[in-house]
């Protein structure tokens, strides 16, 4: 008999997904498109007004318009940061992380190379940004500042409001990117000293694939850098100013916006404090018996998130995972996690990453350990003396 396969990727994209996520997006699909303001139904379901009303109450903001839907949190992030600068008009001084996701890193990099700003990333020392490294990196020309609320690598959350308030009070652009807290780790965001927050659908919120979005405090800071057709005022020559349309273009996603409201519901009603005490306990395990376990290395054995990155000695993370999931069904992530900074940081050419979800439980966790003991006892190379 085939052992049930155990998803613990979460990080990347969750699994399975709660039914009343499916059910939203094949509901939309089993009926006609109704798009506002391109179809002659004057009485249409009204799916994107719903999930921006949801997503809206979900972070604590006020003023629905100002949630944004695009399709993924790089898109987002893309948007802020290449709009921001746009909206800026000459070089400036922006600071990130090393714990940073390519899709902050390379948009960054691109300005740079541009010539549009000149860039700061602090090195960590730890798996928290410490206030004194962003004081001692910030100079009177600093106009942004991007730092993920939660790192998909070392599973650490950075004190968003300290850094806000700082960084804010400076006059500096305050980008956060929440695409790994957002539905499992507290972040409302209308409530915190944020300028900008990122989401994405297909992660946390258990949205699909090809959902996100971001809430902006104050749209003025940043220019539209897409334009086109809004389903409203066709005769304009120019992308209107208004939110939300001054962000969103074309046709939107509405079977995955429909499940991204589903999927925000579903964790609005389980409680996020909830999600992160039961993910919490489940982390806790893992980190207990793999630090115990002989020729295990743990990156960060105290992480915030129930990510928990390691390697076993004289293995690539890449054998590991390959092992895993053809002998074991295990499936992880492996490699760089598209954040190299960190990585190179930690000293590693690539870990392997076990992430969990509210979905997942105790009894895979504990397969999943046991797996990753057999394969350090037989296939490791520490007991070589």
């Amino acid at each position: 008999m085939t052992e049930p396969l155990i998803y613990l990727n979460n990080a990347a994209t969750t699994w399975p997904k709660p039914p009343e996520v499916l059910k939203a997006a094949t509901d939309v699909f089993s009926s006609p498109f109704y798009e506002h303001g391109r179809t002659t139904v004057k009485d249409a379901p009204d799916y994107i007004g719903t999930a921006r009303q949801t997503v809206a109450d979900f972070f604590g903001v006020s003023r629905p318009e100002h949630i944004i839907f695009t399709s993924s949190a790089t898109d987002s992030l893309n948007l802020l940061i290449h709009g921001f600068a746009k909206r800026y008009g000459k070089p400036f001084h922006a600071i990130t992380t090393d714990l940073e996701h390519n899709s902050v890193l390379r948009p960054l990099r691109t300005l740079e190379r541009e010539g549009k700003c000149s860039l700061s990333i602090i090195r960590t020392t730890g798996p928290h940004v410490r206030m004194e490294e962003i004081r001692e990196i910030m100079t009177d020309d600093t106009a942004l500042v991007v730092i993920g609320h939660g790192s998909n690598v070392l599973g650490s959350v950075q004190d968003i409001e300290a850094i806000g308030n700082q960084v804010r009070s400076s006059g500096a652009f305050f980008l956060v990117d929440g695409a790994q807290t957002a539905g499992q780790y507290p972040a409302e965001a209308g409530n915190l000293p944020v300028d900008a927050f990122v989401f994405t659908g297909h992660k946390s919120l258990f949205g699909l694939p090809g959902t996100g979005g971001f809430y902006i405090r104050s749209p003025e800071q940043v220019d539209p850098v897409r334009q086109g057709g809004t389903g409203v005022d066709s005769a304009g020559k120019y992308q209107p100013e208004e939110l939300p349309l001054k962000f969103e273009t074309g046709t939107p996603n509405y079977p995955g916006i429909a499940a991204l409201d589903a999927g925000t519901v579903f964790v609005r009603r389980k409680g996020v404090d909830t999600i992160l005490s039961e993910s919490t306990r489940m982390t806790s395990y893992l980190v207990k018996t793999l630090g115990e376990t002989e020729g295990v290395r743990l990156y960060n054995p105290s992480p915030d998130l129930p990510v928990i990155t390691f390697s076993l000695e004289n293995m690539e993370s890449e054998d590991i995972g390959f092992i895993l999931w053809k002998a074991y069904r295990v499936i992880v992530r492996t490699g760089l996690h598209c954040s190299p900074l960190i990585h190179e940081r930690i000293n590693t050419a690539g870990g392997v990453r076990i992430s969990l979800s509210c979905m997942s439980t105790m009894e895979e966790c504990e397969r999943a350990v046991a797996a990753i003991e057999e394969i350090a006892k037989t296939m490791g190379g520490y007991w070589v003396k």
